[in-house]
């Protein structure tokens, strides 16, 4: 049975912890910082056997020197062509990889950078900053369509999938995901929840695929209305990809 466990590094970051109840061997997806990562290895006895990296941004792979210098003989997984200079083992669509017991299958998702991808296992994915709870990341690279058709691909999974992404958004995310679904009762009772958990300073991690398809506008945007979108905003016509971009550039200036 996996064992998925949060790291905290900077403000808002997660760093997973992949491991099982009879192995003391952890995998870390997107180390961003390595002394939060050391000092959980320490503090559970525990050994570092791979790092799994989804994209290249320095706050999901700052930590990567210094995990190597103290496990040298570790592999570092990640995309191909990726300005990251840390990746020992470039991965592409399709590839898959068995890492500590697990096997994993990898998702390209362009968009919040040109190099991006999710390892899909079973029955969790960790798709660091394509999909949030209730959002999904910044164009910054990549082409709304390019980010449209990768969320199409994770919608498509399990709807039991866990869903491991590496910030802690989803509260200001359902403000948004409030503010254009006003009539959808699980965006109400689900920000009820996340503002009880946040309210005690507890993670609101992992989401699930399903509950992402009810809740979160990116995966839904025929479902909202044009006369939803500010004057400013509002998409030219009623297809699910234009809605999704106007969506997306709403939500920037939000």
């Amino acid at each position: 049975m996996a064992q998925v466990e949060p790291i905290k590094a900077y403000s808002d970051n997660y760093i997973w912890a992949l491991s099982s109840a009879d192995d003391n061997r952890v995998v870390v997806v997107d180390p961003g910082q390595a002394e939060p990562v050391l000092a959980y290895l320490q503090e559970n006895n525990k050994t570092l056997a791979g790092i799994l990296i989804t994209h290249h941004h320095w706050d999901h792979t700052t930590g990567v020197a210094q995990l190597k210098l103290q496990f040298p003989d570790i592999t570092v997984f990640g995309p191909k062509d990726c300005p990251f200079e840390g990746i020992e083992s470039a991965l592409s669509e399709g590839d898959s990889i068995n890492i500590i017991g697990y096997d994993f299958t990898v998702l390209e998702t362009p968009g919040h950078t040109l190099d991006h991808i999710c390892y899909v296992g079973d029955g969790f994915i960790f798709c660091g900053d394509t999909l949030f709870s209730g959002g999904c990341g910044r164009l910054f690279e990549g082409t709304p369509t390019q980010m449209w058709h990768s969320l199409q691909k994770l919608s498509s999974l399990d709807e039991n999938t866990l869903v491991y992404c590496t910030h802690e958004y989803t509260q200001a995310n359902m403000r948004f995901a409030s503010a254009c679904q006003r009539t959808n009762d699980d965006v109400q009772a689900y920000t009820e929840k996340v503002n009880e958990l946040r309210a005690q300073d507890l993670i609101t991690l992992p989401s699930t695929i399903g509950l992402e398809k009810r809740i979160n506008p990116f995966l839904r945007p025929q479902e909202i209305s044009l006369q939803t979108f500010p004057p400013h905003q509002r998409p030219n016509d009623e297809e699910a990809e234009s809605k999704f971009a106007a969506l997306r550039r709403w939500k920037d200036d939000f």
